[in-house]
């Protein structure tokens, strides 16, 4: 065997026991998944309940971030002004930064200061509520949203904003009508991605709204619910519905990407 062929063979053999271990885990699911009571569970109040309100915070919070990070990513990308790194590594922090730290500083902020105390008490409570929730998903989201976003723009060649320029036109005209149909479909792309990570968010959610059944009960919760109780069969279901979720996202995005290859 030459040692192109041996160099093949190692990283297809890599490749295909990557793939057989990822199905052996999913397939592992299955295995305590009592699919006489599957529809029973699946369809009970309390999953229900989660699965709307994740999708509900989830839009929310994701929509939300978008909004907030469109302009954010479009300065990054596009502008040079003093201090611009430091400012591109601060959105940097909740990438990395542990998810149940993100929910820690929050509790601190709304009620261990002034400003969150009036916020807290005077115009919306976050703390154990709903929109405690959306504001979690949403700190942790938007830096990811900034970053898919400006790697989007950056992809957007400026030298025909430039043309567009030349002809009178202002940096908003340029900016709607050349920038944001060029980068289309990393927009939705980020969107996609964007939406899926607020709907698997678990620890900054808990640490903040708490994980009270029926109350602040999205997804993620009820995985973690359904283990404190034992109840491996819930887990497993529910599990099975943030996976088919997964799937259908990577779907969308693969799609997504294909076509703005092609274009």
């Amino acid at each position: 065997m030459n040692k192109n062929g041996l160099f093949g063979v190692v990283f297809l053999a890599t490749l295909l026991v990557s793939v057989f271990v990822f199905l052996l885990l999913i397939f592992s699911i299955f295995k305590y998944i009592d699919w006489y009571h599957f529809l029973k569970i699946l369809f009970s109040k309390e999953i229900l309940f989660a699965l709307k309100l994740s999708l509900l915070t989830s839009s929310v919070a994701s929509i939300s971030a978008m909004l907030f990070a469109l302009p954010v990513s479009y300065a990054l990308s596009r502008f040079s002004f003093p201090g611009k790194d430091i400012i591109d590594t601060i959105f940097d922090v909740p990438i990395i930064l542990s998810p149940i730290a993100i929910g820690a500083i929050l509790i601190i902020f709304l009620n261990n200061t002034s400003i969150g105390a009036f916020i807290e008490n005077k115009l919306l409570r976050f703390t154990f509520e709903i929109p405690g929730i959306i504001l979690a998903q949403f700190i942790v989201v938007s830096a990811l949203a900034i970053r898919l976003l400006k790697s989007t723009f950056d992809s957007v060649d400026v030298r025909y904003e430039k043309v567009i320029r030349t002809l009178g036109a202002t940096r908003f005209q340029t900016l709607l009508h050349v920038t944001i149909p060029m980068a289309k479909h990393g927009i939705f792309a980020a969107f996609v991605i964007t939406w899926a990570r607020a709907m698997g968010e678990f620890g900054a959610t808990v640490t903040l709204a708490g994980a009270t059944t029926m109350k602040t009960e999205t997804l993620p919760v009820a995985i973690f619910l359904s283990f404190a109780r034992a109840d491996v069969q819930q887990a497993m279901i529910v599990i099975l519905i943030l996976l088919l979720l997964s799937v259908m996202v990577l779907l969308v995005v693969r799609r997504v990407t294909k076509e703005l290859v092609a274009w």
